[in-house]
Order: C-alpha cells, then structure tokens, then sequence
C-alpha cells in the first residue's frame, strides 16, 4: 500500500507541504489534504479588500484549481481528532493515516471580548474586512481605534499597517484633518523582534498624528467607546479589530493542546504523538504567526517524511526565519526579515520603505500562487 499522508489545512503550511511532498514523490504517496474553505486568501490581501484594493472574488484562490500527483483536496469539515490512532472524522466520514500533520490554523475567539463581532468590526476575517469595505465609504471622520484583542495574534505587522493605509484612504478623501487614529497592541512595540523597524514604524505613525498605545488590549467595545484592559477608555466613531486568536475547538478537544496551542518540538514539528505533526499558526514553536513561517515548518516536514519514506536519516530542521512586509502608505513598503531560531534570541533586519520592495511583494504572492495553483492561480492575481 501506499504510503497514506493526511494534511489538515489548506493554508500556507498546508498547501506548501503537500506541494512538496507531490513535487518529490509524485504518485508514489497518497496524500489527503483536507480544509472546509472554498479557496485560499493571503493575509495581507484582507486589507486590500477592505480598503477596496481588491474584491473577494479577486482574493480567494478556489481549491479547485489546486491539481497536484498523489495528492487529492477534500472540502470536508475536520469534527473529531485521535492523534493516538491517526485517525480523523469530518462531516464526510472517517480518514485515516500512517503520518497525520494539523495545519488548520488560528480561529478567532471574541467569546471574550464584548462588542467584538465577526464579520462586522474586525478585519481579520474575509466576511469582516469584505463588510468594512462597504462601511468605510460612508465614515465621515472622528475616532478610530485599530485594536488587537489579545497576543499572540496573526501577523504582528498587520494592525501597524492597518493604521497607516487607513490614514492614506482618508487623506483621499480629505478627512484626514478631522480624524485621529489610535492603535493599542498588547506588544510594546510594533515589531519586537526589530527595533529598526518599529523605530520606522513610530516615526511614521508621529507623521501622520496616529497614536500608538503599547502594552495594552481591547477588552470590549460599548457604543462609542473602546475599553482597554488598563481601565482607560477611548472614544470610538469606527472600530477595526483583531479579534484574540486561538486553536480550533475540534483541536483543543482532541486533546493536542496545551495553553490554547499544540506543543511542539520547534526544530522538526513533532508533536508527542508519534507520527503527528502540528506546522503554522495553531503550533507553538516560539516563531510569529506568519505564513511565512508556515511555509519553512512545512517544508522541513516535508523534507524529514520524504527521508523517513525512504529510510535516511531525518536531519531538516525549521529554519524558523522569514520576511514580513509591510505597507507604509504612500505606495510604499518596508520589509523586515526576522530569525527566531539561529541564534541565542530573534533578531531582525529591517530593509527601509520603498516602491521599489512593492514589486518584491507582488513576486512573493504571485510565484505562491503559481506555484500552488498552476496557471489558474497566476490568472486570479492579475
């Protein structure tokens, strides 16, 4: 029999595994990729749709398009995990595997954060940041709070990014002047890891008069007030949320969960089931909840299952480095590469705002999209 490969996910981790593991083995393997979306979307895409950059249709990638050797995509609904046996139960029927890897990612939790509705207030969620661009065509100014809810988060750039792009959309439409922009993050800096780039950052935000509140989280969102976490509360005209991230239920029910996320060995994924590996946002490897950092998990992974496969010693280990970019306005971008494992602690490089990193942007997308969707995911991005 083949070897039978089941991949939960269809994320950066997801999709980059399972491309990998077809690209060296072909047919050879039988691999079941399993996510319960229509298509894939970009992080950053969200706020391309929400500032009217870009429509959902245009940002969705569907997982039809997504034909690979050995490997067949299943739009199922993971409801039951036993990493003991290997085994997993979807709305579909049962699966099981001799090698089970979980990328199914972070969901949103706003459980505890009242006021904070899917779908509605926050730009994290495709149907959110798809309803906020219908709203902010009509915010005629005042105050907007840009709030994280709760740390660790998706993309740590992203709300930093968020505020500065809204402070361009509003300049076009000559409210800057009569609205004030405040972002509260419960990290003490924009970027942790670089203080190059939240140096670049805060200068950015003193420019356009945002005001950065560090150290601090949403705790609810009333009728025209944002209470934070420290008791201090701001006025609110138009809320833009980061709702608190957390692993999916069926994963914390399954009992791979510890602290709200699955405990792994950073460096080979491995979870303490034998054969079970967690990769991306729902793994706690000390490295940010990136798809670019998914995308390295995945691929050491793939690398250690193609050497197990075939009896070699199993010696890739998760780099643990990636580059992040991030929109400046102005048609401008900076890039920050950061590395969390290398070294004794995580260590950034920050590369300066430019047009000309915008184009590095659009080749870091768009060869994904090649890569994992063919001709028709090249299509999509034009």
């Amino acid at each position: 029999m083949k070897p039978r490969i089941l991949i939960l996910g269809a994320g950066f981790g997801g999709l980059e595994l399972s491309t990998t593991l077809s690209e060296t083995l072909g047919d050879s393997i039988d691999v079941t990729l399993i996510d319960q979306s229509e298509g894939f979307v970009f992080g950053f895409a969200k706020l391309d749709l929400m500032f009217g950059r870009q429509d959902v249709k245009a940002v969705r990638h569907r997982y039809t398009d997504f034909a690979k050797p050995g490997v067949r995509l299943l739009r199922e609904v993971v409801t039951g995990i036993d990493a003991q046996g290997k085994r997993v139960t979807t709305d579909q029927g049962v699966h099981e595997a001799d090698i089970l890897v979980i990328a199914l990612g972070a969901d949103y939790d706003v459980s505890g954060t009242p006021g904070v509705v899917l779908g509605r207030n926050e730009f994290y969620s495709v149907s959110g940041a798809a309803h906020l661009a219908g709203v902010l065509p009509g915010f005629g100014g005042g105050d907007v709070v840009v709030g994280v809810c709760g740390a660790p988060y998706k993309c740590p750039p992203a709300p930093s990014e968020c505020a500065l792009m809204l402070h361009d959309y509003l300049k076009a439409r000559g409210l800057a002047q009569s609205t004030r922009i405040t972002l509260v993050n419960p990290l003490p800096s924009p970027v942790p890891p670089s203080p190059d780039t939240s140096k670049a950052i805060l200068e950015a935000f003193a420019e356009r008069g945002i005001t950065f509140v560090p150290n601090a989280r949403v705790a609810s969102v009333e009728d025209k007030v944002v209470v934070l976490d420290n008791g201090t509360r701001l006025p609110c005209d138009l809320f833009l949320g980061v709702p608190k991230n957390r692993a999916a239920d069926v994963v914390v029910a399954s009992g791979l969960t510890e602290g709200g996320w699955v405990p792994v060995d950073p460096y080979t994924l491995r979870t303490r089931f034998e054969g079970v590996y967690a990769v991306g946002d729902l793994a706690n490897t000390g490295v940010p909840k990136a798809g670019v950092y998914a995308e390295g998990a995945a691929r050491t992974v793939a690398a250690n299952i193609v050497a197990q496969l075939r009896g070699e010693e199993q010696t890739a280990r998760n780099p643990g480095a990636g580059s992040c970019y991030i929109e400046f306005g102005a048609n401008r971008i900076g890039r920050v590469d950061v590395d969390f494992l290398s070294g004794p602690k995580p260590f950034g490089t920050y590369h300066g705002a430019s047009e000309a990193l915008r184009a590095d942007k659009e080749t870091f997308g768009s060869s994904r999209r090649a890569r994992w969707f063919g001709a028709a995911g090249e299509q999509a991005g034009e």
